[in-house]
């Protein structure tokens, strides 16, 4: 097939042939109509075909302790996805239900020609393809529209840390650091016979979005939030008012949680409504006509946080299947906080003291409100969070679980490779290396609130959050 889709990108899942019939994309990880190398491929599948092209997106009424909030957050995207994809003549089909079983069911029923996927690492999302690739009487292709160098390529195993990656990756990142073909009109539109799937929950074959939250067997304190607008639109005008406004200042203000320095796009990336190679793009292109060297350490900075580690992530996911218990930390870590079990803790907290915020300490308590009623922390203050949950619990396993549980109930960003490797770096040292030995932490990096003092202004942190909470 002639392709604008790097092969690299592309991993067949069984081993059926291409036959006639629509070709389906099944939209999970990224959820955006334009610069999706998913989509595109399986456009791309259709037009040599002159077949229908169809969207399909299998809702699972429960997903990893994701709670309305994340829930509404990913409708509303949807939603526009939806509309978006009428215009180009695209079917689009919500299923829901288990997609082990609900992505076969539909594919016989249309007879489908070839099943395109995108890609993600997370365990319960490898399990669905490998129902669905063992089952499905067509071909299976797995296209990483994720990552902007594939995972399988950027690495073959799982790497010790960002310097071990950082090479690699930045050896092969020119030749994927570009731009998109837009996705066309598609000229083959699926004519959704009578006896078909049909969208049934909403008139005119559009879906009833509003109705099917309703229907959601998810955890609803964690209240809506204002402060992000979700879809792909409000994705792409975010990257752009972080580009124009924030990104000169990103070195300097990124690690400062009493500034607004960070880009606050991570729930865009999360849920695929924001390319992250589009964001690399532009923002490698971004002030190329100025020799401002300022700009360029931001962006330099900035790369490094989007690309290798949030690359250094999925790396982490893909390649170790414990990723969100202690037996994916590394030996030494295991075994030395094995050793410090038993150490004494000044603090023991509840998993629902540290959820009201209720611990000793104002900064913690600051970054767990931050998180509740913002969805997302400082990634600076994440670090110290997750830590001050080791110090204050009996075990690194209960300490890991009640962090992954708070991440993922508040934070829009939430059920990531980033947050799981990132708690894990907190708590277990993956990515990391050996400290000096202290109580409970062993060799895992310690933080302390005197030293994190001396970093930033935390009275003002403190108040930026009060000022949050009152809104």
């Amino acid at each position: 097939m002639n392709t604008a889709v790097d092969q690299s990108r592309v991993e067949k899942l069984n081993r059926e042939p291409v036959t006639e019939g629509p070709v389906i994309y099944w939209m999970s990880r990224d959820q955006r109509v334009q610069d999706n190398w998913a989509l595109l491929y399986a456009q791309e599948m259709a037009l040599e075909r002159r077949q229908p092209l169809v969207v399909i997106f299998c809702l699972a009424p429960e997903f990893l302790g994701a709670t309305l909030r994340q829930y509404r957050f990913m409708l509303q995207g949807l939603a526009g996805v939806e509309m978006k994809l009428r215009e180009l003549d695209i079917g689009f089909f919500l299923l829901t239900g288990d997609p082990g079983r609900e992505i076969i069911r539909f594919c016989r029923e249309v007879r489908a020609g070839a099943l395109v996927g995108d890609f993600s690492p997370l365990r319960i999302n490898r399990c669905w393809k490998a129902s669905v690739a063992e089952n499905l009487p067509a071909p299976f292709f797995e296209v990483d529209a994720h990552n902007i160098v594939p995972c399988r390529l950027a690495s073959e195993k799982q790497e010790y840390a960002a310097y071990t990656f950082r090479p690699k990756i930045k050896k092969l990142l020119p030749g994927y650091l570009t731009d998109y073909p837009p996705l066309k009109p598609h000229p083959h539109p699926y004519p959704a016979p009578a006896g078909l799937p049909q969208n049934e929950r909403g008139k005119g074959g559009v879906t009833s979005w509003q109705a099917l939250e309703k229907t959601l067997n998810v955890e609803r304190t964690a209240h809506e939030l204002t402060g992000y607008v979700p879809g792909e639109k409000a994705g792409r005008e975010a990257m752009e008012q972080f580009i124009n406004a924030k990104l000169p200042a990103y070195a300097a203000d990124r690690n400062d949680p009493s500034k607004d320095g960070q880009s606050n796009l991570s729930p865009y990336l999360h849920f695929g409504q924001l390319s992250p190679q589009r964001l690399a793009f532009e923002v490698a292109k971004a002030g190329t006509e100025t020799a401002d060297a300022a700009l360029e350490t931001s962006k330099e900075e900035f790369l490094e946080e989007l690309v290798v580690r949030r690359e250094l992530s999925d790396n982490y996911c893909f390649y170790n299947e414990d990723y969100d218990n202690p037996a994916g930390f590394p030996r030494w870590a295991r075994e030395n906080l094995e050793e410090h079990k038993q150490d004494p803790r000044e603090y023991l907290y509840s998993r629902s003291d540290f959820e009201e915020a209720r611990t000793h300490d104002q900064l913690w308590n600051a970054a767990q409100n931050e998180m509740v009623v913002g969805g997302k922390m400082h990634g600076y203050m994440r670090m110290y969070w997750a830590k001050k949950i080791l110090e204050w619990t009996e075990t690194p396993e209960q300490a890991q679980a009640y962090a992954i549980y708070l991440n993922d109930k508040y934070s829009l960003d939430g059920r990531d490779p980033n947050g799981y490797s990132g708690i894990a770096w907190s708590i277990g040292g993956v990515h990391d290396r050996a400290w000096g030995e202290r109580p409970v932490f062993g060799k895992v990096r310690y933080m302390s609130y005197r030293g994190i003092r001396s970093k930033f202004n935390i009275d003002a942190y403190l108040a930026r959050v009060r000022a949050l909470m009152q809104q």
